[in-house]
């Protein structure tokens, strides 16, 4: 159902309710209420893309919820589908649609809204094409796949009028959004310094030889879409396509865009930045085995933002965690520092360690809750997650993983002294020692250094650097092109 659709059904449902009230309508045993008519006027028409993982979530967000209902579910391979429909069905009364095609989908009139769980290379080209379909859409994270996507969708958002919200979640959750309010409201002094953390071990995911053969149950070419159309190289325990095509860049953006992505959005909003940093440096390297990933498993970054800096580490070996939190956010200031190790919440100290405040309360249906408020208000402002704010987020972790490709080899032993920056310093001194408490030796062990990229936040490119500018877009594969400009 479009927009206007929609308001001309609600209005319909005010004269009905109007006229049960003069005593013009039928018995009210014979006749919809007018409550029920409103209700059904609001109906939301929800399409869920992508349901093997993450998607399972989107389905509870909407099912059965702010008088939503799915209608279909999408995804290339029929083998992943069972759990969604036998859910729906089971809350709906009746089985919702299945369509494979995403193309189709858009096209369907009787949608209201796509909520997008795909691999990362699809969510960018999707999510425009559901808006310049009239839809209304929820992304998973990271937003997009790499930086210009994000632009792309925001000016697509607001040229088709659409609301789009971006899946971190914990832009929603009471105890986040209390944290946070802490943090900005001056509660620890002047904040410089905002840390976070993807401390989340992953294990090697096995070496092949030669191409492997997808699933059969799975439209590949499909599946494949804006990105090269090669026979997948890896087969792990989710399969040679399913999961792990995280660690891959024409798919994924590694944990730092993987699970990443939220920490690096909430040390953004704590800081209150509303741009891309003045400047980011990574360094790392994918050690402690072989296997057939593509991505750093340990990376360092950091962004420079004039009066503040964000660093952000990745370990995917064994590890202590970092003052409490092994994913999570600390933001330190003048007069003290907030520690957040979840989604949902954290605990405020002052300089001697003395505990100040606890923040706690959350949950994935906070942030669905707000996207279908919004859509019903058509107001951006009432998005927790605006798109603007999800590229913002995402381009972060594009913008480090861009200068680590960039890098050049070298001793993981440079990694001591990569930054004039005593906390930069420290965090690199703390990465080679984790590295090796995890049995990798720094002074045989080669990693990657990347160079600082200076960025113009205005135009959102590189300064003087026509490869890292390169980066910041993909080539489409034809039949799945997606414009520079909408």
């Amino acid at each position: 159902m479009n927009l206007f659709n929609r308001r001309e059904f609600v209005n319909r449902s005010a004269l009905l309710a109007a006229a049960a009230a003069a005593g013009v309508a039928a018995r009210a045993e014979d006749k919809p209420t007018a409550t029920a008519a409103k209700a059904r006027a609001d109906k939301l028409r929800v399409a869920v893309v992508g349901v093997r993982g993450r998607g399972m979530s989107h389905v509870g967000g909407f099912l059965g919820k702010n008088n939503c209902e799915i209608t279909t579910v999408c995804d290339c391979d029929e083998a992943v589908i069972g759990p969604a429909m036998k859910q729906i069905e089971g809350k709906q009364g009746k089985a919702p649609k299945f369509e494979k095609d995403i193309r189709k989908l858009v096209e369907n009139k009787d949608i209201d809204i796509i909520s997008i769980a795909t691999p990362n290379h699809w969510h960018a080209l999707m999510a425009v094409w559901a808006m310049e379909n009239g839809k209304d859409v929820y992304c998973e994270k990271p937003a997009t796949h790499n930086v210009r996507e994000g632009a792309i969708m925001t000016a697509a958002a607001r040229k088709y009028n659409r609301i789009c919200q971006v899946g971190t979640q914990s832009r929603s959750n009471p105890g986040m959004r209390d944290a946070i309010a802490y943090v900005r409201g001056g509660k620890i002094g002047a904040v410089d310094l905002a840390i976070g953390l993807c401390y989340k071990p992953r294990t090697s995911i096995g070496k092949v030889a030669g191409e492997q053969a997808p699933p059969k149950t799975m439209d590949y070419d499909l599946w494949c879409g804006p990105a090269p159309l090669k026979a997948p190289t890896r087969n792990t325990k989710n399969g040679t396509v399913h999961y792990d095509w995280h660690w891959i860049w024409d798919f994924g953006n590694g944990d730092l865009g993987n699970q990443g992505v939220h920490e690096m959005d909430k040390a953004r909003w704590g800081l209150g930045q509303t741009t891309m940093p003045n400047s980011v440096f990574s360094l790392g390297g994918r050690f402690g085995y072989t296997d057939d990933g593509e991505t750093a498993n340990t990376q360092l970054c950091v962004f420079d933002y004039d009066k503040a800096k964000m660093i952000f580490e990745v370990r995917g070996l064994t590890t202590d965690a970092y003052k409490g939190a092994k994913v999570g956010n600390i933001w330190v200031g003048t007069e003290g520092y907030v520690v957040c190790p979840s989604y949902s919440g954290g605990v405020a100290y002052d300089k001697n360690g003395k505990e100040l405040a606890k923040f706690s309360g959350g949950g994935d249906q906070h942030h669905f809750d707000n996207f279908v408020k919004a859509v019903r208000s058509r107001k951006v402002e009432d998005l927790n997650c605006d798109i603007a704010e999800g590229h913002l987020s995402a381009a972060l972790c594009h913008l480090a993983n861009i200068s680590y490709r960039l890098g050049t080899e070298g001793a993981l032993t440079k990694a001591g002294s990569v930054s004039d920056n005593k906390t930069v310093n420290e965090f690199a001194a703390g990465m080679l020692a984790h590295l090796k408490a995890n049995k990798v030796n720094p002074d045989s062990t080669v990693g990657r250094f990347g160079p600082v990229l200076q960025i113009d936040t205005k135009t959102e490119r590189f300064k003087d650097n026509a490869k890292a500018n390169a980066m910041l877009f993909r080539e489409y594969r034809k039949g799945f092109e997606l414009k520079e400009s909408v």
